[in-house]
Protein backbone atom coordinates (compact mmCIF):
# COMPACT_ATOMS: atom_id res chain seq x y z
CA UNK A 1 0.00 0.00 0.00
CA UNK A 2 1.15 3.71 -0.83
CA UNK A 3 3.07 5.49 1.90
CA UNK A 4 3.91 9.09 2.52
CA UNK A 5 6.92 9.49 4.77
CA UNK A 6 7.55 13.25 6.75
CA UNK A 7 10.87 13.90 7.78
CA UNK A 8 11.54 15.99 11.10
CA UNK A 9 9.94 19.36 10.59
CA UNK A 10 11.84 22.39 13.01
CA UNK A 11 8.66 24.73 12.80
CA UNK A 12 5.64 25.54 11.14
CA UNK A 13 5.12 29.12 9.52
CA UNK A 14 2.78 30.62 7.52
CA UNK A 15 -1.00 31.38 6.21
CA UNK A 16 -3.32 28.54 5.27
CA UNK A 17 -6.87 29.17 3.50
CA UNK A 18 -9.13 26.73 4.47
CA UNK A 19 -11.28 24.51 1.95
CA UNK A 20 -14.94 24.91 2.54
CA UNK A 21 -16.40 22.64 5.45
CA UNK A 22 -17.18 19.12 4.48
CA UNK A 23 -20.55 19.15 7.32
CA UNK A 24 -21.64 22.92 5.50
CA UNK A 25 -21.02 21.43 2.21
CA UNK A 26 -22.98 18.34 2.13
CA UNK A 27 -25.96 19.91 4.01
CA UNK A 28 -26.35 23.01 1.74
CA UNK A 29 -26.12 20.86 -1.08
CA UNK A 30 -28.86 18.60 0.12
CA UNK A 31 -31.22 21.63 1.37
CA UNK A 32 -30.52 23.62 -2.20
CA UNK A 33 -31.54 20.44 -4.19
CA UNK A 34 -34.62 20.85 -1.74
CA UNK A 35 -35.27 24.05 -2.38
CA UNK A 36 -37.48 26.03 -4.81
CA UNK A 37 -35.26 28.55 -6.76
CA UNK A 38 -31.72 27.92 -8.01
CA UNK A 39 -29.09 28.70 -5.29
CA UNK A 40 -25.15 29.60 -5.85
CA UNK A 41 -22.85 28.19 -3.88
CA UNK A 42 -19.48 29.69 -3.38
CA UNK A 43 -16.63 27.48 -1.42
CA UNK A 44 -17.79 24.71 -2.12
CA UNK A 45 -15.36 21.65 -0.97
CA UNK A 46 -13.96 19.72 -3.41
CA UNK A 47 -13.76 16.03 -1.78
CA UNK A 48 -14.69 12.29 -2.28
CA UNK A 49 -17.62 13.13 0.03
CA UNK A 50 -18.65 16.39 -1.75
CA UNK A 51 -18.46 14.81 -4.75
CA UNK A 52 -20.39 11.31 -3.77
CA UNK A 53 -23.44 13.63 -2.69
CA UNK A 54 -23.02 15.80 -5.96
CA UNK A 55 -23.24 12.47 -7.84
CA UNK A 56 -25.99 11.58 -6.37
CA UNK A 57 -28.20 14.00 -6.75
CA UNK A 58 -27.30 14.40 -10.51
CA UNK A 59 -28.22 10.57 -10.74
CA UNK A 60 -31.80 12.22 -9.31
CA UNK A 61 -31.84 14.55 -11.54
CA UNK A 62 -30.79 17.89 -9.93
CA UNK A 63 -29.45 20.17 -12.42
CA UNK A 64 -26.32 21.29 -11.44
CA UNK A 65 -23.43 23.30 -12.91
CA UNK A 66 -19.99 24.07 -11.29
CA UNK A 67 -17.01 25.81 -11.72
CA UNK A 68 -13.99 25.05 -9.83
CA UNK A 69 -15.68 26.04 -6.06
CA UNK A 70 -18.85 27.40 -7.27
CA UNK A 71 -21.93 25.57 -8.37
CA UNK A 72 -25.62 26.20 -8.96
CA UNK A 73 -28.03 24.28 -7.89
CA UNK A 74 -31.60 24.17 -9.40
CA UNK A 75 -33.91 23.32 -6.73
CA UNK A 76 -36.83 20.59 -6.85
CA UNK A 77 -38.89 23.05 -4.34
CA UNK A 78 -39.84 19.78 -2.86
CA UNK A 79 -38.93 15.62 -3.19
CA UNK A 80 -36.10 15.06 -5.26
CA UNK A 81 -37.75 12.27 -7.13
CA UNK A 82 -41.51 12.68 -8.59
CA UNK A 83 -41.35 9.47 -11.05
CA UNK A 84 -41.24 5.75 -10.05
CA UNK A 85 -38.32 3.79 -11.09
CA UNK A 86 -35.56 1.98 -9.18
CA UNK A 87 -32.69 3.97 -9.19
CA UNK A 88 -29.23 2.60 -7.23
CA UNK A 89 -26.78 5.10 -5.49
CA UNK A 90 -23.24 4.36 -4.60
CA UNK A 91 -22.01 7.00 -1.54
CA UNK A 92 -18.86 5.21 -0.36
CA UNK A 93 -18.23 5.73 3.29
CA UNK A 94 -19.61 9.74 3.21
CA UNK A 95 -21.81 9.45 5.71
CA UNK A 96 -22.66 13.27 5.06
CA UNK A 97 -24.05 11.92 1.87
CA UNK A 98 -25.60 8.52 2.73
CA UNK A 99 -27.73 8.96 6.23
CA UNK A 100 -29.28 12.76 4.40
CA UNK A 101 -30.11 10.98 1.40
CA UNK A 102 -31.60 8.00 3.14
CA UNK A 103 -34.12 10.21 4.71
CA UNK A 104 -34.80 12.56 2.06
CA UNK A 105 -35.51 10.00 -0.44
CA UNK A 106 -38.55 8.80 1.30
CA UNK A 107 -40.32 11.44 0.45
CA UNK A 108 -41.65 11.82 -3.29
CA UNK A 109 -41.74 8.56 -5.49
CA UNK A 110 -39.01 5.65 -6.56
CA UNK A 111 -36.88 3.19 -5.43
CA UNK A 112 -34.02 3.55 -3.97
CA UNK A 113 -31.21 1.13 -3.61
CA UNK A 114 -28.35 2.92 -1.15
CA UNK A 115 -25.01 1.18 -1.60
CA UNK A 116 -21.85 2.16 0.42
CA UNK A 117 -18.17 0.61 1.05
CA UNK A 118 -17.38 -2.12 3.41
CA UNK A 119 -16.79 0.19 6.23
CA UNK A 120 -20.36 1.84 5.86
CA UNK A 121 -21.77 -1.45 5.85
CA UNK A 122 -20.24 -2.13 9.22
CA UNK A 123 -21.77 1.84 11.14
CA UNK A 124 -25.29 1.56 12.38
CA UNK A 125 -28.15 3.27 10.72
CA UNK A 126 -31.11 1.83 12.98
CA UNK A 127 -31.95 4.55 15.00
CA UNK A 128 -32.10 6.69 11.77
CA UNK A 129 -34.28 4.17 10.37
CA UNK A 130 -36.38 3.44 13.20
CA UNK A 131 -37.25 7.30 13.58
CA UNK A 132 -38.10 7.60 9.53
CA UNK A 133 -40.32 4.05 9.74
CA UNK A 134 -42.28 5.96 12.69
CA UNK A 135 -42.57 8.35 10.89
CA UNK A 136 -44.19 5.94 7.87
CA UNK A 137 -41.47 5.84 5.89
CA UNK A 138 -40.80 2.31 3.41
CA UNK A 139 -36.99 1.49 4.46
CA UNK A 140 -35.60 -2.40 4.47
CA UNK A 141 -31.98 -3.28 5.15
CA UNK A 142 -30.48 -5.52 1.87
CA UNK A 143 -28.21 -7.04 4.67
CA UNK A 144 -27.62 -6.94 8.09
CA UNK A 145 -30.48 -5.61 10.40
CA UNK A 146 -29.43 -2.12 11.47
CA UNK A 147 -26.36 -1.51 8.91
CA UNK A 148 -26.58 -0.27 5.62
CA UNK A 149 -27.26 -0.93 2.90
CA UNK A 150 -30.98 -0.24 2.42
CA UNK A 151 -33.55 -0.49 -0.02
CA UNK A 152 -35.68 2.94 0.15
CA UNK A 153 -39.11 3.42 -1.20
CA UNK A 154 -40.17 6.59 -1.46
CA UNK A 155 -43.82 6.40 -0.08
CA UNK A 156 -43.96 10.07 2.01
CA UNK A 157 -43.76 11.11 6.06
CA UNK A 158 -46.63 10.98 7.63
CA UNK A 159 -44.97 13.63 10.38
CA UNK A 160 -46.35 13.59 14.10
CA UNK A 161 -44.17 12.79 17.15
CA UNK A 162 -41.69 10.27 17.78
CA UNK A 163 -38.37 9.30 20.00
CA UNK A 164 -35.21 8.74 19.35
CA UNK A 165 -31.86 8.06 20.45
CA UNK A 166 -29.11 11.05 20.61
CA UNK A 167 -26.36 9.09 21.80
CA UNK A 168 -24.52 7.33 18.35
CA UNK A 169 -24.35 10.14 15.91
CA UNK A 170 -25.88 13.51 15.64
CA UNK A 171 -26.46 12.82 11.85
CA UNK A 172 -29.34 10.89 12.30
CA UNK A 173 -30.95 13.83 13.79
CA UNK A 174 -29.73 16.06 11.16
CA UNK A 175 -30.97 13.66 8.45
CA UNK A 176 -34.34 12.92 9.93
CA UNK A 177 -34.96 17.02 10.67
CA UNK A 178 -33.78 18.05 6.87
CA UNK A 179 -36.46 16.04 5.62
CA UNK A 180 -39.26 16.78 8.01
CA UNK A 181 -40.53 19.94 6.20
CA UNK A 182 -41.66 18.18 3.59
CA UNK A 183 -43.80 15.20 5.81
CA UNK A 184 -47.70 15.67 6.01
CA UNK A 185 -47.73 16.92 9.30
CA UNK A 186 -45.56 18.81 11.65
CA UNK A 187 -42.80 16.97 13.11
CA UNK A 188 -41.57 16.99 16.89
CA UNK A 189 -38.51 14.62 17.84
CA UNK A 190 -37.74 13.56 21.74
CA UNK A 191 -34.82 12.29 22.64
CA UNK A 192 -33.91 9.36 24.79
CA UNK A 193 -30.49 9.99 26.32
CA UNK A 194 -27.81 12.38 25.90
CA UNK A 195 -27.66 13.69 22.18
CA UNK A 196 -24.40 14.07 21.35
CA UNK A 197 -22.07 16.01 19.12
CA UNK A 198 -24.74 19.28 19.40
CA UNK A 199 -22.18 21.64 17.28
CA UNK A 200 -23.54 19.93 14.60
CA UNK A 201 -27.47 20.37 15.39
CA UNK A 202 -26.90 23.99 15.88
CA UNK A 203 -25.40 24.14 12.31
CA UNK A 204 -28.59 21.90 10.31
CA UNK A 205 -31.32 23.90 12.55
CA UNK A 206 -29.07 27.16 11.60
CA UNK A 207 -29.06 26.59 7.62
CA UNK A 208 -32.69 24.73 7.68
CA UNK A 209 -33.52 28.81 8.84
CA UNK A 210 -31.19 30.33 5.79
CA UNK A 211 -33.66 28.52 3.45
CA UNK A 212 -36.84 28.86 4.94
CA UNK A 213 -37.90 26.46 7.74
CA UNK A 214 -37.75 27.61 11.13
CA UNK A 215 -37.15 24.71 13.18
CA UNK A 216 -36.75 25.00 17.10
CA UNK A 217 -35.19 22.86 20.31
CA UNK A 218 -35.66 22.80 23.69
CA UNK A 219 -32.65 22.17 25.05
CA UNK A 220 -31.63 19.53 22.49
CA UNK A 221 -34.05 17.04 24.39
CA UNK A 222 -36.92 18.16 21.79
CA UNK A 223 -36.97 19.28 18.18
CA UNK A 224 -39.77 20.79 16.33
CA UNK A 225 -40.02 20.87 12.67
CA UNK A 226 -43.24 22.37 10.90
CA UNK A 227 -44.05 22.12 7.34
CA UNK A 228 -43.56 24.20 4.46
CA UNK A 229 -41.05 24.22 1.91
CA UNK A 230 -36.97 25.45 1.43
CA UNK A 231 -36.48 28.22 -0.71
CA UNK A 232 -33.58 29.18 -2.27
CA UNK A 233 -31.33 31.75 -0.26
CA UNK A 234 -30.00 33.45 -3.91
CA UNK A 235 -26.50 32.63 -2.89
CA UNK A 236 -24.63 31.11 -0.07
CA UNK A 237 -20.57 30.83 0.81
CA UNK A 238 -19.15 27.70 2.37
CA UNK A 239 -16.67 29.06 5.93
CA UNK A 240 -13.70 27.15 6.40
CA UNK A 241 -13.81 23.42 7.65
CA UNK A 242 -12.96 24.31 11.09
CA UNK A 243 -12.05 20.50 11.29
CA UNK A 244 -9.14 21.23 9.46
CA UNK A 245 -8.32 24.06 10.95
CA UNK A 246 -7.40 22.33 14.19
CA UNK A 247 -4.28 20.19 12.67
CA UNK A 248 -2.46 23.74 11.49
CA UNK A 249 -3.97 25.45 14.49
CA UNK A 250 -2.13 22.61 16.68
CA UNK A 251 1.36 22.51 14.60
CA UNK A 252 1.17 26.19 15.36
CA UNK A 253 0.90 25.64 19.05
CA UNK A 254 3.54 23.19 18.84
CA UNK A 255 6.42 24.61 16.90
CA UNK A 256 5.79 27.96 15.07
CA UNK A 257 3.16 30.20 14.31
CA UNK A 258 0.26 30.08 12.29
CA UNK A 259 -2.40 31.79 10.78
CA UNK A 260 -5.43 29.72 9.11
CA UNK A 261 -8.13 31.86 7.08
CA UNK A 262 -11.62 31.18 6.18
CA UNK A 263 -12.91 31.04 10.07
CA UNK A 264 -13.13 33.30 12.73
CA UNK A 265 -15.00 34.29 15.90
CA UNK A 266 -18.05 34.26 14.25
CA UNK A 267 -17.86 30.46 12.82
CA UNK A 268 -21.26 28.34 13.11
CA UNK A 269 -18.69 25.05 13.81
CA UNK A 270 -18.04 23.20 17.09
CA UNK A 271 -14.73 22.92 16.29
CA UNK A 272 -14.02 26.16 16.02
CA UNK A 273 -14.10 25.84 19.94
CA UNK A 274 -10.60 24.19 19.33
CA UNK A 275 -8.94 27.03 20.04
CA UNK A 276 -10.51 27.30 23.57
CA UNK A 277 -8.95 23.89 24.17
CA UNK A 278 -5.35 25.43 23.22
CA UNK A 279 -5.84 27.85 25.01
CA UNK A 280 -6.15 25.98 28.22
CA UNK A 281 -3.29 24.31 26.64
CA UNK A 282 -1.03 27.39 27.05
CA UNK A 283 -0.77 28.30 23.48
CA UNK A 284 -1.10 31.68 22.40
CA UNK A 285 -4.12 32.42 20.28
CA UNK A 286 -5.66 34.72 18.74
CA UNK A 287 -8.86 35.08 17.28
CA UNK A 288 -10.49 37.39 14.58
CA UNK A 289 -13.53 37.65 12.03
CA UNK A 290 -12.09 35.82 9.43
CA UNK A 291 -8.80 33.85 11.05
CA UNK A 292 -7.08 32.74 13.80
CA UNK A 293 -3.85 33.02 14.81
CA UNK A 294 -1.62 30.44 17.01
CA UNK A 295 1.73 30.78 18.34
CA UNK A 296 3.78 27.89 20.44
CA UNK A 297 3.85 28.29 24.05
CA UNK A 298 4.98 25.54 26.53
CA UNK A 299 2.19 23.28 26.31
CA UNK A 300 0.51 21.93 29.23
CA UNK A 301 -2.03 18.51 29.56
CA UNK A 302 -5.57 18.69 30.29
CA UNK A 303 -8.40 16.73 31.33
CA UNK A 304 -11.74 17.72 29.37
CA UNK A 305 -15.29 16.41 28.10
CA UNK A 306 -14.71 16.69 24.36
CA UNK A 307 -18.06 15.03 23.37
CA UNK A 308 -19.07 18.56 21.82
CA UNK A 309 -16.08 18.53 19.14
CA UNK A 310 -15.31 14.75 18.48
CA UNK A 311 -13.27 15.30 15.25
CA UNK A 312 -11.43 18.22 17.00
CA UNK A 313 -11.11 16.11 20.18
CA UNK A 314 -8.62 13.75 17.91
CA UNK A 315 -6.30 16.70 17.38
CA UNK A 316 -6.04 17.13 21.10
CA UNK A 317 -4.92 13.38 21.50
CA UNK A 318 -2.21 13.73 18.97
CA UNK A 319 -1.34 17.07 20.89
CA UNK A 320 -0.88 15.28 24.13
CA UNK A 321 2.42 13.88 22.50
CA UNK A 322 3.91 17.68 23.40
CA UNK A 323 1.99 18.08 26.21
CA UNK A 324 3.62 18.43 30.12
CA UNK A 325 1.20 15.52 31.85
CA UNK A 326 -1.35 13.24 31.05
CA UNK A 327 -4.03 14.26 28.80
CA UNK A 328 -7.31 13.08 29.72
CA UNK A 329 -9.94 12.93 26.89
CA UNK A 330 -13.68 11.90 27.90
CA UNK A 331 -16.98 11.29 26.67
CA UNK A 332 -15.95 10.16 23.31
CA UNK A 333 -17.51 6.95 22.64
CA UNK A 334 -18.66 7.84 19.76
CA UNK A 335 -15.51 7.39 17.61
CA UNK A 336 -15.87 3.67 17.90
CA UNK A 337 -18.47 4.03 15.27
CA UNK A 338 -16.70 6.81 12.50
CA UNK A 339 -14.60 5.76 9.51
CA UNK A 340 -12.90 3.75 11.38
CA UNK A 341 -12.90 2.28 15.56
CA UNK A 342 -10.80 5.95 16.19
CA UNK A 343 -10.49 5.18 19.48
CA UNK A 344 -8.87 2.02 19.16
CA UNK A 345 -6.85 3.48 16.46
CA UNK A 346 -5.84 6.65 18.01
CA UNK A 347 -4.10 4.38 21.03
CA UNK A 348 -2.48 1.89 18.88
CA UNK A 349 -0.74 4.83 16.84
CA UNK A 350 0.33 6.75 19.76
CA UNK A 351 1.35 3.96 21.59
CA UNK A 352 3.43 3.42 18.52
CA UNK A 353 5.38 7.12 19.02
CA UNK A 354 6.01 6.02 22.28
CA UNK A 355 3.36 7.46 24.15
CA UNK A 356 1.67 5.57 27.46
CA UNK A 357 -2.16 5.13 26.74
CA UNK A 358 -4.83 4.34 29.14
CA UNK A 359 -7.94 3.58 26.36
CA UNK A 360 -11.52 3.38 27.83
CA UNK A 361 -14.93 2.33 26.52
CA UNK A 362 -15.30 6.05 26.21
CA UNK A 363 -12.31 7.70 26.69
CA UNK A 364 -8.25 7.99 26.34
CA UNK A 365 -5.59 9.20 28.27
CA UNK A 366 -2.30 10.46 27.02
CA UNK A 367 1.03 10.41 28.65
CA UNK A 368 3.49 11.81 26.51
CA UNK A 369 7.27 9.96 25.84
CA UNK A 370 10.52 11.83 27.04
CA UNK A 371 11.02 11.44 23.04
CA UNK A 372 9.05 10.35 20.21
CA UNK A 373 10.36 7.71 18.58
CA UNK A 374 10.12 6.90 14.58
CA UNK A 375 6.83 5.01 13.42
CA UNK A 376 4.45 3.87 10.88
CA UNK A 377 1.55 4.97 11.19
CA UNK A 378 -1.54 2.87 9.93
CA UNK A 379 -4.17 5.51 8.96
CA UNK A 380 -7.38 2.35 8.83
CA UNK A 381 -8.61 4.39 6.11
CA UNK A 382 -9.35 7.35 8.24
CA UNK A 383 -8.69 10.70 6.88
CA UNK A 384 -8.71 12.08 9.99
CA UNK A 385 -6.32 9.68 11.78
CA UNK A 386 -4.17 10.20 8.63
CA UNK A 387 -3.93 14.26 9.01
CA UNK A 388 -3.59 14.04 13.15
CA UNK A 389 -0.25 12.13 12.89
CA UNK A 390 1.14 14.26 10.22
CA UNK A 391 1.81 16.53 13.52
CA UNK A 392 4.30 13.99 14.76
CA UNK A 393 6.82 15.12 12.91
CA UNK A 394 7.18 18.29 14.07
CA UNK A 395 8.88 15.83 17.50
CA UNK A 396 12.43 15.47 16.03
CA UNK A 397 11.39 12.25 13.80
CA UNK A 398 10.50 10.75 10.47
CA UNK A 399 7.00 9.62 10.57
CA UNK A 400 5.73 7.59 7.71
CA UNK A 401 1.71 7.59 7.07
CA UNK A 402 0.45 4.48 5.80
CA UNK A 403 -2.48 5.05 2.89
CA UNK A 404 -1.90 9.17 2.91
CA UNK A 405 -4.64 9.47 -0.22
CA UNK A 406 -7.48 8.54 2.24
CA UNK A 407 -7.39 12.34 2.66
CA UNK A 408 -9.46 12.75 -0.10
CA UNK A 409 -12.63 11.93 2.41
CA UNK A 410 -12.20 15.67 2.93
CA UNK A 411 -8.95 17.57 2.34
CA UNK A 412 -7.15 16.21 -1.08
CA UNK A 413 -4.54 18.70 -0.51
CA UNK A 414 -3.96 18.49 2.87
CA UNK A 415 -0.05 16.93 2.75
CA UNK A 416 0.19 19.70 -0.30
CA UNK A 417 -0.51 22.50 2.08
CA UNK A 418 0.69 21.27 5.24
CA UNK A 419 4.24 20.95 3.64
CA UNK A 420 3.46 24.57 2.21
CA UNK A 421 4.08 25.71 5.91
CA UNK A 422 6.92 23.07 6.96
CA UNK A 423 10.41 24.38 8.01
CA UNK A 424 13.51 22.63 8.19
CA UNK A 425 16.85 22.86 8.56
Amino acid sequence: MKSLTLQPIDHVEGTVNLPGSKSISNRVLLLAALAEGTTRVGNLLDSDDTRYMLDALIELGVEIRRDGDVADIVGRGGPLVTTDGERELYLGMAGTAYRPLTASLCLGRGTFRLMGSARMAERPIADLVDGLRALGASIEYLARDGYPPLLVRGTGLRGGSIRMRGGVSSQFLTSLLMAAPYAERPVTVTIDGEQVSKPYLDITIGLMRRFGVDARHADYRRFDVPTGRYRSTGAIHIEGDASAATYFLAAGAIRGSVVVRGIGRHSVQGDAAFVDVLAAMGADVRVNDDSIEVRAAPLRAVDLDLNAIPDAAMTVAALALFARGTTRIRNIGNWRVKETDRLSAMASELRKLGATIDEGPDSIAVTPPARLVPARIDTFGDHRVAMCFSLAALGGVPVTIVDPDCVGKTFPEFFTVFESISRRG
